[in-house]
Formats: structure tokens, C-alpha cells, sequence
């Protein structure tokens, strides 16, 4: 089996065991909400002897090669597949307590990216699948085939921020009608040819498409606005949470979610700030957090991390 050690590298994995360390050095439940090939699990379990990890990926294989990686922390660990805005049901039905750290690792992970056969990667000719979960029901392939141009331009617009969006619709559009769209390959080939040649030295001219098919794909900015919240609740006070995102709508969603519930909610008017409008987080970082320069130049996967933290100080009402 390959060694996973050698082609994973966690991103800021000193950094979350940093942030995570005042809440887990008690002991306790630390849930990783995306355990991916286990990384920051692995670095969690090293650092606290005490500590129970709770691991969930939607993705069964990334569940399978962690076991692996995890075999000699077996006693301590626990798999669950499952989407991570089920966290909160998660704690409930293994814990029963909250926990008293949580991390997310948002967005692609390694193990995707680089199996071609999931179809994540635009240089990498495979089915135009993208579905994390292979149980879920919806592809790429299936978006391609049969939403409209107006709904193509819109996720490739919003999701992706693409300017040519409209453009790459109609060029979906029109080559669906000769052919069915069913290769990365195919899909790199139709939005190259529908980039005007001013603009192909601009980037890769699918990259932004091939992000925004994922995230309609996979529901990824709908689950990160349920998933924040119910993580903050499964949290026990004076927990943790960590959040890393890679892309600016998933950043915003975290940013926002976590301001809210750091900030006091008392009207302006009042003389007295009322026990129910106290804020329920304390915020850790200040700001989004990026890897050093050397992080960046040795793991280019950690170029567009952001991260924020928090400490749960207070029950909600």
C-alpha cells in the first residue's frame, strides 16, 4: 500500500494543533468534520494521549486509506461517512457530551485531486463525475447534460465568478446537441475553443467551470452555511473551532457565520447588554490566518488556505 504520509501533506497542521491545544490538553472529543486521508487527525492524536477523535468524510475512500493511516490509534478513533453538517447529530449519537475541539478542512481534498477517476481535475482526462459521496445521485456529467444555458451561466457565474460564463453556457449548449459531454477532456476542449485568444494566456480557461461544477455538484456552499452553525453547537464551552477554506465563498460563508456569533447582538439603545445578546464566541484569530512562505513553497496545496478560529465561551439562548 502506498505510504500516505509521502504524497499527504496537512495544511497548517502545526498551527490547528497550536489553536486546538488549550481545549485538548485536558483530554476529551476532537472531531475532524473532514478527515480526508487523516492528516490532521494523525497530528491530533500524536500531540494529546487523551484526546477521542470523531472522524467524518463523505467520501468512503478517504475513510478507508485514514483507517490505514490511523490503524495504531484504532482505540481512539472513530469513522463515521456522513456529510460534516451532520456534525452535530454525529457528537450526539458517539459522544453524547460536546466536544471540545472541531475542524474543518473545506473545499477538493488531495485524495480527490488526484485520482483521476473522480474527474475533479481539469488536466486529467476522466468521467466528468465530482460527487464526493459516489451514493449521491448527481454528476457533473448530468449537469452538463441537462440544465439549461440560463442555469450553466448562473453557477458558473456565481459559483466559479467566471466572466465568460454566458459564453462557456451557450458553447455547452450548442456541443451537447452534437455530442454528449461525458470527459474532462471533452469539457476542456469546448470552453478552450470558446475562450476568446486574447484571453487564453489568462489562466486555464476551465478552471474556474471545473470549481463551480463541484460545488453545485456536491451542495458545498449550502452544507458549509448549516455545517458552521451545528458545529458550534455540538462545541462544549470553552471548546475550539477551526475552520480553513480555499476559496473566497466558502471564506465568506465561515467569516460570516462566526462574526455573527462573536459579536454581541444587544440594540444600541440598551443601557445593559442583556445575557441572551452576549456573543457566543470569542474569536482566536484576527482576521484570516495564511501559511508562512515556506509552508506555500514546500505544500503549494496550502497557497490559498485561510483560517479562523474561535472559542465557544457561552452557551447560546
Amino acid at each position: 500500500m502506498t505510504d500516505v504520509t509521502k504524497i499527504h501533506t496537512p495544511v497548517l497542521r502545526e498551527r490547528c494543533v497550536e489553536l486546538l491545544r488549550p481545549a485538548l490538553e485536558g483530554g476529551g472529543l476532537f472531531v475532524d468534520c473532514t478527515l480526508g486521508m487523516g492528516g490532521h487527525a494523525e497530528a491530533v492524536l500524536e500531540a494529546f494521549s487523551d484526546v477521542h477523535v470523531i472522524g467524518i468524510d463523505r467520501d468512503q475512500d478517504a475513510l478507508d486509506i485514514a483507517k490505514a493511516r490511523l490503524h495504531s490509534f484504532a482505540s481512539r478513533v472513530t469513522f463515521v461517512h456522513a456529510a460534516y453538517d451532520e456534525v452535530a447529530s454525529v457528537v450526539a449519537t458517539h459522544a453524547g457530551a460536546g466536544a471540545q475541539g472541531i475542524l474543518f478542512d473545506l473545499g477538493v481534498s488531495s485524495l480527490q485531486l488526484d485520482r483521476a477517476d473522480r474527474g475533479f481535475a481539469y488536466a486529467q482526462d476522466a468521467p466528468l463525475d465530482m460527487r464526493m459521496n459516489v451514493d449521491d445521485t448527481l454528476t457533473a456529467a448530468h449537469v452538463l447534460a441537462e440544465y439549461s444555458e440560463g442555469e450553466l451561466a448562473h453557477i458558473f457565474r456565481a459559483y466559479g465568478d467566471e466572466k465568460l460564463a454566458g459564453r462557456y453556457a451557450r458553447a455547452i449548449v450548442g456541443a451537447r446537441a452534437q455530442y454528449p459531454i461525458l470527459r474532462s477532456a471533452q469539457l476542456v476542449s469546448i470552453l478552450t475553443d470558446a475562450t476568446p485568444g486574447a484571453l487564453l494566456g489568462a489562466g486555464h480557461p476551465a478552471k474556474r467551470v471545473f470549481q463551480a461544477l463541484r460545488i453545485e455538484v456536491n451542495e458545498e456552499l449550502s452544507i458549509i452555511e448549516r455545517a458552521i452553525p451545528a458545529a458550534i453547537d455540538a462545541l462544549a464551552v470553552g471548546g475550539r473551532i477551526v475552520v480553513m477554506s480555499y476559496q473566497s465563498l466558502e471564506d465568506k460563508i465561515v467569516k460570516r457565520a462566526l462574526t455573527t456569533m462573536s459579536t454581541s447582538q444587544s440594540p444600541l439603545d440598551l443601557p445593559v447588554e442583556r445575557e441572551e445578546d452576549r456573543p457566543v464566541l470569542r474569536m482566536l484569530t484576527r482576521g484570516a490566518e495564511q501559511a508562512s512562505d515556506e509552508e506555500r513553497s514546500r505544500n503549494p496545496r496550502s497557497i490559498p488556505v485561510r483560517l479562523r478560529a474561535a472559542e465557544k465561551i457561552r452557551e447560546a439562548a
